[in-house]
């Protein structure tokens, strides 16, 4: 992810913004970053993953909804949305857990926006354990 800046014009003054705040840079930066796409994973899949903060087990059940279970807010499995991955701004990449940004969890009408994301692994259900 790249650290420059884009200078934006308003009336006299320059103001600088982050690049990853744009929308260009937004999609720019995570053209290549590592993550992994929700529709992509099979349900009954568990996604390990490790943030700065935490560690939380998502229990992938269809699509975007899951079970969480981690960090300070979810203590027990918690049924809750998937929103996606973002900087922690308004720009977000839905159905999407990248490396290097926050997590997004929507859960009993409250958002839950977690410290940046270090490491994402699968863990797939074997089939000995479905009965």
């Amino acid at each position: 992810m790249s650290n420059s800046s884009t200078i934006v014009e308003r009336r006299h003054d320059a103001t600088l913004i982050p690049r990853g705040a744009t929308l260009d840079g937004f999609v720019t930066d995570l053209a290549h970053a590592p993550g992994i796409y929700l529709r992509n994973v099979e349900p009954l899949t568990t996604i390990v993953v490790r943030t700065d903060n935490s560690c939380y087990r998502i229990l992938i059940a269809h699509d975007a909804t899951a079970l969480v279970r981690g960090g300070a807010f979810f203590p027990d499995p918690t049924p809750a949305r998937i929103d996606g991955s973002s900087f922690g701004g308004t720009l977000l990449k839905v159905g999407w857990i990248g490396v290097g940004l926050r997590m997004e969890i929507f859960t009993n009408g409250r958002r839950i926006i977690t410290s940046p994301v270090r490491h994402v692994t699968l863990e797939r259900a074997s089939s000995d354990s479905v009965h």
